[in-house]
């Protein structure tokens, strides 16, 4: 493949994992699932209709924390290409790529603050700074950190969480649980009703109260999971493998069967977790250590399913007929920044009580559908914005705003498009 192909590849991997991103942003979040304690979780699922539970299983098994991974790859994959590029130039990367983080990471606030509190640029971009500190390091010693970031520190963080209550008598523990149970549900019920029927500024007030109480500690502590991500991205970019994959199609067979392998048994295994806790069979109050256990499956679950994914797109794209057909999302990854403000635009505008209201009420069906007809129309309008114009408007702005004065924007008629990674 030339150099625009492979680009291509690329950008088509970003679009398979930003549709994913949608996906599992609309079945968990807007849905209001993510807000439902286990309790609830159960009794909606016991009343659900067939197609619901098959969406459910489904969404759960095959997208959820998968296409995040994904995507956190990707990042990284674009750090190690734009880190090349700099260096045939003889020049250092460092100035440049601090100043399109820090454009990031304003855009991501604002949307954090001003939209929806699930936003993951305010993250990428803080922990995309630590990736200058690996640049140099060799792919012996990104992978071992990356090993480690992954699956190592995750545990150490929740053992020393957890230490009280691991050694801790059991009512204490169960005491401890209790109470923090009941302001995680009162923190919930008071999310859910601004949620349904607040207005916006209610809505932004409610969510970033969630944001500081909720979500951000777990954040900030899964941010080392989300380094890791980064530098696999980095170790796979900077030795070439999607650049020349078709010379690297055995490497990604075995990626393709060991990643399967322990995708399947990972999810599976947190999956039965989930199971068996919601049957009343195994009691988290009781066992503080299960976290130990569950976590690294699910790091595992969410590693190996992502591996298989990028190794099935990659041997595919080796094929000129799939190639045809997968390059089609191409476009929507070239795009991935705007569209992935717009996924939030229009969700928030289907769900929340200042939109169409349909927070707590779309089953895991509907909102799958929802996810898929956004994208696909997303999709068409990629498409038809860069046969006209070099970036998307918010690709536009970032680079802007990064090189400190406006881009040339639109596309002259002769030009033949290239891909933007």
């Amino acid at each position: 493949m030339d150099g625009g192909e492979r680009l291509v590849l690329i950008d088509t991997l970003r679009g398979f994992a930003l549709c994913g991103i949608f996906v599992s942003n609309v079945f968990m979040w807007f849905s209001g699932r993510f807000y439902l304690s286990r309790a609830q979780q159960t009794a909606l699922a016991d009343n659900e209709s067939l197609l619901d539970t098959v969406a459910r299983h489904a969404a759960q098994f095959f997208v959820y924390g998968k296409f995040i991974t994904l995507f956190a790859f990707l990042f990284g994959l674009g750090f190690a290409v734009q880190m090349g590029r700099a260096e045939k130039r003889g020049a250092s990367i460092v100035p440049l790529y601090a100043r399109r983080l820090g454009v990031l990471l304003c855009l991501g606030l604002a949307h954090l603050f001003l939209l929806w509190h699930g936003d993951i640029l305010t993250t990428y971009a803080l922990v995309g700074f630590t990736l200058l500190l690996f640049r140099g390091r060799s792919d012996k010693a990104l992978l071992s950190c990356a090993a480690v970031l992954i699956f190592l520190v995750p545990i150490a963080i929740l053992a020393i969480q957890r230490f009280p209550q691991l050694l801790g008598s059991a009512e204490a523990t169960a005491a401890a649980t209790q109470e923090a149970t009941e302001r995680a549900t009162a923190l919930r019920t008071q999310t859910w009703e601004a949620f349904t029927s607040g207005s916006y500024f209610e809505v932004l007030s409610a969510s970033a109260t969630y944001y500081l109480h909720e979500i951000l500690k777990p954040m900030l502590f899964g941010t080392c999971a989300v380094l890791g991500r980064f530098l696999l991205g980095l170790l796979a970019g900077r030795s070439g493998l999607f650049h020349h994959a078709s010379q690297h199609q055995r490497l990604f067979r075995k990626v393709l069967l060991w990643g399967f392998v322990a995708g399947v048994l990972g999810t599976s295994a947190g999956l039965v977790v989930r199971q068996l806790t919601a049957q009343k069979v195994l009691d988290p109050a009781s066992m503080p250590w299960l976290p130990l256990i569950t976590t690294p499956l699910r790091h595992l679950g969410d590693l190996g399913l992502g591996a298989f994914y990028v190794a099935s797109l990659t041997l595919l794209f080796q094929r000129p007929h799939w190639q045809r057909w997968l390059s089609v999302l191409a476009p929507a990854g070239r795009m991935t920044l705007t569209n992935y403000l717009c996924q939030t635009v229009s969700s928030v505008l289907l769900f929340y009580g200042y939109g169409l209201g349909l927070f707590g009420k779309a089953g895991p069906a509907l909102c799958v559908a929802l996810a898929v007809g956004i994208f696909t129309v997303q999709l068409a309008l990629s498409h038809l914005w860069l046969a006209r114009f070099r970036f998307g408007p918010a690709e536009w702005l970032w680079r802007s705003l990064t090189y400190g004065k406006a881009q040339p924007m639109r596309r002259a008629p002769a030009t033949v498009p290239t891909v933007a990674v």
